[in-house]
């Protein structure tokens, strides 16, 4: 139902140029020197290969990455597809511009999330036997290290870091993938594209205007949307990638600061990066729900890092024991009470 052949015209569009970036470093050779270093620091062990590291354009990023959308959007499209068999007469073109839709809206964000990611390791949480890939933008990655004044060769470290910690949170942590789809997919499994009429036969009724309102300052557009069901899950996924991604930090500020010359102020011009943002950029993000995942950063890091001081590496591992050793929302706000829950004395 989707065309996703239009939504990569739109995605190539909203990506804009790829101009020609010398980044003047050695990638393979970088990654295979920091490697042993993560491994060592977080003591988690590869079942599988680091992938090799590839260097793309905007275009190509949000291309692969449209792939992956397509997994994860084709079995909601299809359900809606369905639905529309009941609207008669108008089920084809009601047909052509819901997929129309779709595929502009992916092409856009895909596009404009091209613009600012550094870099990536890409997997598809549906199709599992599907290659992962590691990925970094070339010119953005140009654009940041101008943009920020840093040292070229510094942050280009400080990135493959954080590259790197994802690989072996993936494929040093046997459940993980499996585990994060699966939510992934019960979530998707429960959304559903409902055509109905308002009370006088014409347009959809709306809720109590404060309420609406209420629940986009709390969660974006998609809380608009949700059931507590919903909720309940996205409340878990919300949980687990802040983990996974202020482990990520974390590990990348402990070992920067230990192996890159000039780490000093890489973390403050990170935080200008992401803090520095339009007006219409803000709300962009706010109607995508990117400013969750800004939130995932801060508050997973915050945790990962006290929970480190308190314990070192081997107390922060924990969360990798299992599924149910992960910690909600609530603990991610006091990681005292995750540790007393998850000391091996508690088990």
């Amino acid at each position: 139902m989707v065309d996703w052949s239009l939504a990569a015209q739109v995605a190539r569009f909203a990506a804009g140029s790829d101009p020609p970036t010398d980044l003047q470093v050695d990638l393979p050779a970088l990654v295979a020197e920091i490697a042993p270093e993560v491994a060592g620091h977080t003591r988690l062990e590869l079942a599988d290969p680091v992938p090799p590291p590839e260097l793309v354009g905007r275009r190509d990023w949000a291309e692969a990455n449209l792939r992956t959308l397509a997994d994860l959007l084709d079995p909601v499209a299809a359900r809606l597809d369905r639905r529309l068999d009941s609207a008669g007469p108008l089920a084809g073109a009601l047909r052509m511009g819901a997929g129309a839709t779709l595929a502009a809206e992916a092409g856009l964000v895909t596009g404009y999330l091209s613009q600012r990611v550094l870099g990536q390791y890409e997997l598809s949480l549906i199709q599992l036997a599907a290659p992962p890939r590691l990925l970094f933008v070339a010119p953005n990655l140009d654009q940041a290290v101008r943009d920020l004044g840093v040292d070229r060769d510094a942050f280009f470290g400080w990135i493959v870091i954080h590259e790197l910690t994802h690989v072996f949170q993936f494929q040093g942590v046997p459940w993980l993938r499996e585990h994060l789809g699966g939510l992934v997919r019960e979530y998707l499994s429960s959304v559903e594209v409902r055509i109905e009429r308002g009370a006088a036969g014409g347009l959809p009724a709306l809720p109590n205007p404060t309420k609406i309102v209420e629940m986009f300052r709390e969660g974006g557009l998609a809380a608009l949307v949700q059931t507590r069901e919903q909720r309940l899950l996205l409340d878990r996924m919300q949980a687990l990638m802040a983990v996974i991604e202020g482990y990520s930090e974390h590990v990348m500020d402990v070992l920067g600061e230990r192996l890159l010359r000039e780490y000093d102020g890489l973390r403050e011009a990170m935080t200008r990066r992401r803090g520095s943002r339009s007006a219409p950029e803000r709300v962009l993000q706010r109607l995508l729900g990117l400013d969750l995942k800004l939130r995932q950063y801060e508050l997973g890091k915050r945790f990962c890092d006290a929970v480190a001081t308190e314990g070192g590496i081997e107390a922060l591992n924990r969360v990798w024991d299992s599924p149910e050793a992960l910690p909600s929302l609530a603990e991610l706000s006091a990681p005292e009470a995750w540790l007393e829950r998850s000391s091996p004395l508690a088990a």
